[in-house]
């Protein structure tokens, strides 16, 4: 399930229309809304707390379906550390998928096990 289908759930269970939360929201239109739910847009962090507020969810709950990749921190990180680019390049060139990089990061890095 993906953000914008728990958000249409949501939104359907309580007999909303797109209109109706955005009006209930405040400072959102529908088509923003709308965007959300097909998943051609994201939610502002503001905008993910008003939604986890109004349907009375964890925000944590909501914010695990968000799927988005970090990048404005992975630009950061491999601009700050030329390492993190040559790393990511290495991903990338040898097709290493999401399932490897995730049993990559389950140990600890040396830098954990120092501390």
């Amino acid at each position: 399930m993906t953000l914008g289908d728990q958000l249409r759930k949501l939104r359907d269970a309580n007999d909303l229309s797109l209109r109706e939360l955005a009006k209930q929201i405040g400072e959102v239109t529908a088509a923003h809304l709308s965007d959300i739910e097909f998943g051609r847009r994201y939610p502002s962090d503001e905008l993910l707390k008003k939604l986890a507020v109004f349907f009375k969810v964890d925000e944590a709950e909501l914010r695990v379906l968000d799927t988005r990749p970090p990048v404005e921190e992975i630009k950061r990180l491999a601009l700050s550390d030329p390492a993190f680019g040559l790393a990511l390049r290495k991903l990338v060139d040898k097709e290493i998928t999401p399932e490897d990089v995730l049993k990559m990061t389950e140990g600890k890095s040396d830098r954990q096990k120092n501390q």
